[in-house]
């Protein structure tokens, strides 16, 4: 929201030598939020000269210029060159004199320029920061001015003017005017306020008036309401005959509405949105001659198209709520205006329109249509039923003042205001959820200062909050407001006390390790987006149907992620395209499945504000899809760089098993590792890891033409696991081991099996048999070739042995490896190789 001061202290006694800052920090001290400050960015001398003689010169490009001679209150005419042509002798302009500056910033100098030395340069609308109109300069005539000549013309024209801006957050909506910023001030400061609604010129006796004297009588059909609210609750419309459409807007309303942030229109839409911002009521200016009929307020039927008047041809939801005349819609109601009865260049004749409508409905069309407004943007947060009178009572003064208008003395309203309902606020309540120390005087003058009305109770207080605070809803937003308008600098700063806590859970502490394990181990740790394409969906991994997202942040992505690889995958081929070839890089994460429930009646909910049941909850809780947790990691290039005398080693298979080893290991847990088969994963360089006889994820390297495809290196290797999975198989204490104390025995074994036999399954047979002497066993040799029968394969695997009370043997240490082949030879078959 951005106010201009000059605008703003028109309702509130702000000092003349108020600054940006010391606004900005007063609106601060009541919870608004600081942005920045607006200007025109000019600099003078800028003044108002008279053209007094100029002459026509064509010139080779084909452009004619004239040469002026312009007074500006000087002994003697400035020669200026100007560009434009809609002036002539005797006109009144802006002369920006040499030593000025304009926005952007563009100072002025005196230049040679088409054979003469221009000594300054006459403005156009544009160049001042007035409006969009750049065909020729501004005349003052146009805007109904006749200064001296040589007088400051930035006075003249509002120009010397300045605004701060504040973000508005969506429960304050009231502030969304130069109405509720001017009593926020007062709240700040102290400072009187005077309310503008109040000061409107309302017709006595004329309100409300029999509908059938409306010269547009006004209907309020909503047959769909939204959470059981009608549409439009009020609407209210005033008349204005005579208007003369060759009016210009006034250099003050133009300079208010662009430091406001409104561009300049039209004197009557100009108007609407100078009320809009000064009470906070979007208003509606129609071409009372282009109705047809009267107007009804209404749901789109189907099939139905508007023209806005951004001349946009809509296709209209059963949902949007429409202003409407007997021909069709002629506007989406609290959101944009129609084409066909907006104002003309002929029009004289206007309607003005007041209403309140349903903030849900609005903001629901807005997006629908993707169509922001001014007004969708206040109705959405809501508006003050009790301004609409005086709104149009404001527009309607206006039109005669400004326009030349002559007005129809009757306002006619259609609908009712809903009283507001009183809130009870316990006495105590206040400085107990605050923690402060309210006295009972100064929680009763901060709930009047905001507008509420309070009665004493005998344990409180009963608040009926304002028209324009529909945010006030229970005793916690009460105290809030105490606490805000009190100040807050009122709350003591205390320091609370935690309670003794448990640390982290199980889980906690799991998910944390395993995470810590592969950063100490040089992995990288990022975060991907959630969101897929359909085929990053199906890319690796098993296929299963991805959770589609109704209104998704990018339509490239519209899905939720079924495995985290897609992700790291992403993640790689941006630090690639930045020279980073050599990654590790992992994630941790979840994942989204589909469920498999389907909610009867497709899961409504009760109509209005009711609380769903249990069962019902329940079964809408079933249809959310399952969201496992999983790790993975993603490596490409060298796993060791190059070194002088040592070649680099690059990142593989063996290393994603590796850090599947640890993630396991963190976890107090071992993994088992078995050939297998994964989509888009290379068939001979893929395992599948399981633990407690329970597959968990997956390990491998991307199939070569996959990664070829996705810019990426030969060789990437990847690994994924579900943790949520190996958390809960993970031993519930995990014992330390003791430090060895005795020395180890080592040997190796190569036994001959079939190559159809994994070789992890040999070694969980082999370390079964083996015993408890057996301290650590690691295949360091697959090999298949000469020497071994066809079909057949050789696993090597280096044996360490220790006891924890004594200095093994050779003998020991040989009996127990036999065993272990003893044991594998009965399941798989084995034979020693000699």
């Amino acid at each position: 929201m951005r106010v201009p001061v000059s605008w703003l202290r028109e309702f509130v006694d702000a000092p003349e030598s108020l600054s940006p800052d010391e606004l900005h920090a007063a609106l601060v001290r009541v919870g608004l939020e600081e942005e920045t400050v607006h200007t025109f960015g000019l600099e003078g001398p800028i003044v108002v000269g008279r053209v007094l003689e100029f002459v026509d010169e064509p010139q080779s490009n084909g452009k004619t210029i004239r040469w002026c001679q312009v007074d500006v209150g000087e002994s003697g005419p400035r020669g200026i060159v100007c560009g434009a042509h809609n002036f002539v002798v005797g006109d009144k302009v802006v002369v920006t004199l040499p030593g000025s500056i304009l926005p952007g910033p563009f100072p002025i100098a005196a230049r040679k320029t088409y054979g003469h030395v221009s000594d300054g340069m006459i403005a156009s609308a544009r160049e001042l920061g007035l409006g969009d109109e750049h065909d020729g300069i501004l005349r003052l005539a146009e805007l109904g001015l006749d200064p001296e000549v040589g007088a400051d013309a930035l006075p003249i024209l509002g120009l010397d003017d300045w605004a701060v801006e504040v973000n508005i957050t969506p429960d304050r909506g009231y502030a969304l005017s130069i109405r509720g910023i001017a009593r926020e001030y007062s709240h700040a400061t102290g400072a009187a306020f005077r309310d503008p609604a109040l000061a409107a010129p309302l017709p006595e006796g004329a309100a409300g008036r029999p509908e059938e004297s409306n010269p547009v009588t006004v209907t309020l059909s909503d047959n769909a309401p939204v959470r059981g609210n009608e549409g439009c609750s009020l609407f209210v419309t005033r008349v204005v005959r005579g208007v003369d459409p060759t009016r210009h807007t006034p250099a003050w309303m133009i300079s208010r509405l662009a430091l406001a942030g409104i561009r300049s229109i039209s004197l009557v839409v100009d108007i609407s949105n100078y009320v809009m911002i000064e009470l906070g009521q979007p208003l509606h200016a129609y071409d009372l001659d282009a109705i047809r009929g009267g107007i009804t307020v209404r749901r789109a039927r189907k099939g139905e198209r508007l023209t806005t008047l951004d001349d946009q041809d809509r296709a209209l939801d059963a949902e949007d709520l429409l202003i409407t005349d007997e021909a069709g819609p002629i506007g989406l109601a609290g959101v944009m205006g129609g084409a066909r009865t907006e104002n003309s260049p002929s029009t004289t004749n206007i309607l003005i329109e007041a209403a309140n409508f349903d903030p849900v409905s609005i903001a629901r069309t807005a997006r629908r249509h993707k169509l922001p407004s001014e007004a969708s943007k206040r109705f959405e947060r809501g508006v003050d039923p009790a301004v609409a009178e005086a709104s149009a009572a404001r527009a309607v003064e206006l039109l005669v003042e400004l326009a030349g208008g002559v007005a129809v003395p009757d306002v006619w309203r259609v609908g009712s205001l809903t009283p507001r309902e009183p809130i009870i606020l316990p006495g105590t309540f206040a400085n107990s959820i605050v923690g402060a120390d309210f006295s009972d005087s100064e929680t009763v003058d901060a709930l009047t200062a905001i507008g509420a009305k309070v009665s004493a109770t005998p344990d409180g207080y009963s608040v009926t909050p304002p028209t324009w605070r529909p945010d006030l809803r229970d005793k916690a937003d009460l105290a809030e407001e105490v606490a805000r308008i009190v100040g807050y600098d009122r709350i003591p700063a205390v320091l609370p006390i935690a309670p003794p806590g448990r640390g982290l859970t199980r889980e906690q502490g799991m998910r944390r390790a395993a995470s810590q394990m592969l950063a100490a181990n040089g992995f990288t740790e990022v975060l991907a987006y959630p969101f897929a394409s359909k085929r990053e969906t199906s890319l690796i991994g098993e296929t299963v149907p991805a959770v589609e997202l109704a209104n998704p942040l990018d339509g490239a992505a519209p899905y939720l992620r079924t495995s985290l690889i897609p992700g790291l995958i992403a993640i790689a081929q941006r630090n690639l395209s930045r020279g980073l070839v050599n990654l590790s890089l992992f994630e941790q994460g979840t994942v989204f499945l589909p469920s498999n429930a389907v909610p009867a009646d497709g899961g409504a909910l009760p109509a209005g504000d009711a609380r769903p049941s249990d069962a019902v909850l329940e079964e809408l809780n079933s249809t959310i899809p399952r969201q496992p947790l999983r790790i993975a990691t993603l490596l490409l290039g060298d796993v060791i760089p190059k070194q002088p005398g040592s070649p680099a080693i690059a990142a593989g298979l063996p290393d994603v098993l590796d850090a599947a080893r640890m993630i396991a290991a963190a976890l107090g847990s071992t993994v088992t590792i078995k050939r297998g088969t994964v989509q888009g994963l290379h068939p001979g360089r893929t395992a599948i890891v399981s633990t407690a006889g329970e597959q968990i994820g997956f390990a491998g390297e991307l199939l070569p033409s996959l990664a070829l495809e996705l810019d990426l290196p030969r060789r990437v290797a990847v690994v994924e696991l579900d943790l949520d999975v190996l958390i809960r198989l993970a031993p519930r204490e995990t014992a330390s081991s003791p430090i060895a104390v005795f020395p180890a025995a080592t040997q190796d074994v190569s036994m001959i099996v079939g190559e159809d036999v994994p070789a992890g399954d040999v070694l969980a047979e082999f370390i079964a048999g083996a015993g408890e002497l057996l301290e650590n066993a690691v295949l360091v040799d697959d090999y298949r070739g000469a020497g071994l029968d066809s079909g057949s394969k050789s696993l090597t695997f280096a044996l360490r042995f220790r006891a924890a009370d004594r200095t093994l043997t050779a003998a020991e240490a040989t009996e127990a490896k036999l065993a272990g082949v003893a044991s594998a030879a009965k399941k798989f078959g084995v034979v020693v190789r000699e």
